[in-house]
């Protein structure tokens, strides 16, 4: 019996710059803490937080109550209107935004002044892409499918910049790209994907096609452990998706005789340690 736990499971360097961000302002300050969106996409820590007196808001309509405050970004950024809003309503902003996130926000930003239409490659719905599109302007456009592609109100001759979300998948990127790639467009292709993303899907996929049993750990709103998920489940049927441990079938090992561990870029080490502890005690 073994059990393979992945070496890049666990915090992010992102992630870990944002929630420790968090914590530090808890010790250097008396002033009301508020983070713009949760942290990060983890149930457990959003939860210590606000225990700690951390509160979260989710709309900019909320920024505006706010004064004499520390207002904290969050991990997956903003668009340009929210640091306006909170400039205006002069509270201390913490930009705890991945470095790797701002740096598509700056692309954006100058590629749109160059006369480029935006193109992002990603889930609309995630709050990465919804501040990287808050970067562009109207004429940005989001991408997940190819027959999406197919349907883009582009116009031939126009010049195109293609950024991807941070965490999207990268053969499904590869496959965006290569659809452009058919058209007549102008198009500057910028592989925006974390290199820790692509490692990480990279490592999963290799131990899932090596075992019986697959673990993957992440918060359910976590875009990342969501791709790690199809990934591993294309490589093993048996794998299961779990927040914590309280959500593993504790018999699930018994007719296995190998397990795979992987965690999202947002689950701390504490819940990947005490899922390898209890799945290795049941071996």
């Amino acid at each position: 019996m073994s059990v393979i736990v992945a070496k890049t499971a666990g915090f992010c360097f992102g992630v870990k710059r944002a929630v420790d961000q968090v914590y530090e302002q808890l010790k250097r300050t008396d002033k009301p803490i508020y983070t713009f969106g949760p942290i990060i996409h983890n149930e457990e820590v959003v939860r210590d937080l606000e225990d700690k007196g951390v509160t979260v808001i989710n709309s900019e309509e909320e920024l505006i109550g706010i004064k004499d405050s520390i207002v904290v970004i969050r991990s997956h950024g903003a668009g340009r209107h929210i640091y306006e809003a909170l400039k205006q309503n002069r509270d201390e902003i913490i930009d705890a935004t991945c470095p790797y996130v701002r740096k598509i926000h700056k692309i954006a930003e100058k590629q749109n002044q160059e006369g480029r239409r935006l193109i992002i490659i990603g889930n609309e719905t995630h709050p990465e892409v919804q501040g990287i599109k808050g970067w562009g302007d109207e004429n940005t456009i989001v991408v997940e499918t190819l027959e999406q592609v197919e349907t883009l109100p582009i116009i031939q001759g126009e010049r195109l910049c293609i950024v991807s979300q941070t965490t999207f998948n990268y053969n499904k990127f590869q496959d965006l790209v290569e659809k452009f790639s058919e058209t007549r467009y102008d198009i500057l292709v910028l592989n925006t994907i974390c290199n820790a993303t692509q490692e990480r899907q990279v490592e999963a996929k290799r131990i899932a096609s090596e075992v019986d049993a697959m673990i993957v750990i992440g918060g359910k709103n976590s875009s990342n452990t969501q791709k790690l998920y199809e990934i591993c489940q294309r490589e093993c049927k048996s794998t299961y998706y779990i927040q914590t441990l309280g959500d593993l079938d504790p018999d699930f090992v018994n007719s296995v005789r190998s397990v795979g561990i992987t965690a999202g870029a947002s689950t701390p080490n504490h819940i990947i340690e005490e899922v390898h502890t209890n799945v290795r005690i049941k071996f």
